[in-house]
C-alpha cells in the first residue's frame, strides 16, 4: 500500500484529537497528553507522506470511492506534503509551549476545555487546506480553521481581544464570501470545482470571464494572506491574543493563503496577464510593511507589520513565473512559517520575564537572560536575512529570479527586496538594543518583574507605578498579575516560575528547526525545485488526479513574468 493513499488521515486523526479532549472536559492532564500525542502521531504521518513524494511523483486519493471530478480527492505532492510537515512542527511546538503556559498560570488566558479541542480543529483546518484537490473543500478548509481561530482569537474574553476578535471575523467573512462567489462563478461557467479539471477547461473559456475568475480568487486569497492593499486588518488582530494563539495564527494562518494563491495561480491561471499587478502588490507589501514596523514600539505589533512585509517576498516569487522564483518562494514559506513563530513564543517569553512588549518598558534582558536573548537574537537575524541562515538563501534565490527576468519593474523588486530586509534588519536591530543590550533602569517605566530574579519577591507598592498619560503615543499596558506569596494579607508578591521548562524548551526546538533549514538548505532547495517545476509543468498534478492518459494544455505565455 502507498503509504500517500493515508493522506486522509493527515486530517481525521486532529478531528478524533478534538473529539476525545472535549470528552475529557474534566480532565486536563489527560486532555494535554491525548492533543500532544496525537498532534505527535499526526506529524510522524506527514513526515511519511513527504518521504514517499521527495523524489517525485503526485498522489491523488479519492475519499468515498467516487471518482474524479465528481468526488472529493486529496492530493499530496512535494509542496503540500513539505507545508504539512512545516505546519505541524510548529503547531506541535505551539501546543507544548501553551500548555506550559496553562499548568504554570492555571490556564486563565486559555481554558484547558477549550483551548485543546478547538485548536485540534485548527490543525484539522490547515491541513485539509494544504490537502485539498477541489475548490469548494479548500473553501472548508479556510471556514474550518478560521471558525477555530475566531474562538482561539477571543480566549479570556477581555476588551481588546473582543475588538480585534470583531475585526478578524468581519474580514474573515467578507473575503470567504468572496471566495464562495467565485466558486459559485467557475462552477457556473465550467461546471467542475475540481482543480484538475478546472486547468483543462479554464483554457476555453474568453478572456474577459477568465480574467473575472482569476481577479475574485485573487482578491479573497489576497485577504486572508494579507497581501497589500488588504492587509489592514492583520496588525490590529493578532497582537491581542494570547502568546501561543499569536504564533500559530502568525506562522500559518496566511501561508495557507499564499499557498492557496500559488496552487491556484501556477495550476488554475499558469502565465496569465496579472503577474504584473502580482509584482507591484509584493513590492508595495514588502515597503509598507516594513515601514509599518519601523514605527512601532510594542514588538508584537512590530512583528504583525514584519509579518505582512515578508509576505511580499512570496508574492515576489510566484510573480516571477519561473522555476527559480517559485522554488526561492516554497522555501521562503517553509522558512517564514518556522521564523516568524519563533519570534512570537519568543516574545511571549519576554513578555512574562520583562512584564511588557513594549520596548519603553523593557532593558537588560540579555544579562538578566542570556538564554532569552540568544533565543531572540538567532530568529531575528534569520528574519533579517544575515548570512548564512535560511532567510538569506531564499532571498537570495528571489533575487536571483528577478535579475534573471530582468525586466524594471523585476529590478524594483529586487532592489525593494534588499532595501526591506535591510530594514527588518534595522527594526529587529532597535529591538536588540532597547530591550536586550541597555540597562534596565534606562527604560522608560520599567516593570517590577523586569528587575525581580525567578522567586524574587516583590513588594506591592513597587507595583503602584506613575500612569502613562493619555495621548503620549505608548499603550496603557498594565502590570502582569503576580501570585501573592503567603497566607492572609501579606503585602508581598512573587511569580515563581517566569519562564517554564517546557515554554523555553519548544521555543527552543523552533529555533533549533529554524537553524536545520539552513544546515539541511541543499537538500531542501532540490525539493523545492522539483516542486516547482511539476507545479508549472502542471502535467503531474491534473494525470494524478484525472489519468495518466489525460492531455494537458499547454500553460499560457507569461505576461508580466516569463520562464
Amino acid at each position: 500500500m502507498n503509504i500517500a493513499s493515508l493522506a486522509p488521515l493527515a486530517v481525521v486523526l486532529p478531528i478524533l484529537g478534538a473529539a476525545l479532549t472535549f470528552m475529557l472536559i474534566r480532565h486536563s492532564r489527560a486532555q494535554r497528553a491525548v492533543s500532544i500525542g496525537l498532534l505527535s502521531l499526526t506529524l510522524l504521518l506527514e513526515c511519511f507522506l513527504l518521504a514517499a513524494v521527495w523524489d517525485g511523483g503526485t498522489v491523488a486519493v479519492s475519499i468515498g470511492g467516487w471518482i474524479p471530478p465528481w468526488g472529493i480527492v486529496m492530493v499530496v505532492d512535494q509542496f503540500s506534503s513539505l507545508m504539512l510537515v512545516v505546519s505541524s512542527a510548529v503547531s506541535l511546538a505551539v501546543l507544548v509551549y501553551a500548555t506550559g503556559q496553562g499548568m504554570a498560570d492555571g490556564d486563565k488566558d486559555a481554558p484547558v476545555s477549550i483551548f485543546h479541542p478547538t485548536y485540534l480543529i485548527l490543525v484539522a483546518g490547515v491541513s485539509n487546506a494544504f490537502l485539498s484537490g477541489d475548490l469548494f473543500n479548500l473553501y472548508v478548509g479556510f471556514e474550518i480553521l478560521l471558525t477555530a481561530s475566531y474562538v482561539l482569537m477571543t480566549l479570556g474574553g477581555t476588551g481588546p481581544r473582543i475588538r480585534a476578535g470583531v475585526t478578524y471575523v468581519v474580514v474573515s467573512v467578507v473575503s470567504s464570501v468572496l471566495f464562495l462567489i467565485a466558486i459559485a462563478m467557475v462552477y457556473g461557467a465550467t461546471g467542475t470545482v475540481n482543480m484538475a479539471d478546472l486547468a483543462i477547461k479554464l483554457g476555453d473559456l474568453d478572456q474577459g470571464t477568465r480574467t473575472l475568475l482569476h481577479v475574485m480568487l485573487l482578491v479573497a486569497f489576497g485577504i486572508k494572506a494579507a497581501v497589500f492593499p488588504l492587509s489592514f486588518w492583520l496588525p490590529d488582530s493578532y497582537p491581542t491574543a494570547p502568546a501561543p494563539v499569536t504564533a500559530v495564527f502568525a506562522g500559518l494562518l496566511t501561508k495557507v493563503g499564499v499557498y492557496a494563491m500559488v496552487r491556484t495561480e501556477t495550476l488554475l491561471f499558469p502565465g496569465d496577464s496579472l503577474n504584473t499587478p502580482l509584482m507591484i502588490a509584493a513590492l508595495l507589501t514588502m515597503v509598507v510593511g516594513i515601514l509599518g514596523a519601523l514605527a512601532q514600539s510594542d514588538i508584537k505589533r512590530l512583528l504583525s507589520f514584519t509579518l505582512v512585509s515578508h509576505i511580499g517576498y512570496m508574492v515576489f516569487g510566484l510573480a516571477m513565473s519561473s522555476v527559480v522564483g517559485l522554488s526561492a518562494a516554497v522555501f521562503y514559506v517553509a522558512h517564514h512559517i518556522t521564523i516568524q513563530t519563533s519570534l512570537f513564543l519568543v516574545t511571549g517569553l519576554i513578555e512574562r520575564r520583562g512584564g511588557s512588549s513594549s520596548v519603553d518598558r523593557l532593558g537588560g534582558l540579555a544579562k538578566i537572560s542570556p538564554l532569552l536573548a540568544l533565543l531572540f537574537f538567532i530568529p531575528g537575524m534569520n528574519l533579517a536575512g544575515i548570512p548564512p541562515f535560511s532567510g538569506f538563501l531564499g532571498k537570495v534565490g528571489l533575487l536571483q529570479a528577478g535579475v534573471e527576468l530582468g525586466t524594471p519593474l523585476a529590478y524594483a523588486l529586487v532592489i525593494g527586496g534588499v532595501v526591506t530586509s535591510l530594514l527588518t534588519l534595522l527594526a529587529v536591530a532597535r529591538v536588540w538594543n532597547r530591550a536586550f543590550w541597555r540597562r534596565p533602569t534606562d527604560a522608560e517605566h520599567p516593570d517590577p518583574v523586569l528587575l525581580a530574579a525567578p522567586g524574587q519577591q516583590v513588594e506591592e507598592e513597587a507595583l503602584e507605578q506613575e500612569p502613562v498619560a493619555a495621548g503620549s503615543g505608548r499603550p496603557l499596558l498594565p502590570v502582569p498579575e503576580l501570585s501573592r506569596a503567603g497566607t492572609g494579607g501579606s503585602s508581598t508578591l512573587v511569580r515563581s516560575t517566569l519562564m517554564p521548562r517546557s515554554m523555553v524548551g519548544s521555543t527552543a526546538g523552533l529555533v533549533v528547526l529554524g537553524m536545520a533549514l539552513t544546515v539541511f538548505a541543499g537538500p531542501l532547495f532540490g525539493l523545492s525545485d522539483r516542486a516547482a517545476a511539476d507545479m508549472l509543468d502542471r502535467a503531474p498534478y491534473i494525470q494524478a488526479v484525472l489519468g495518466g492518459d489525460t492531455t494537458v494544455p499547454p500553460a499560457a505565455a507569461p505576461a508580466g513574468g516569463g520562464q
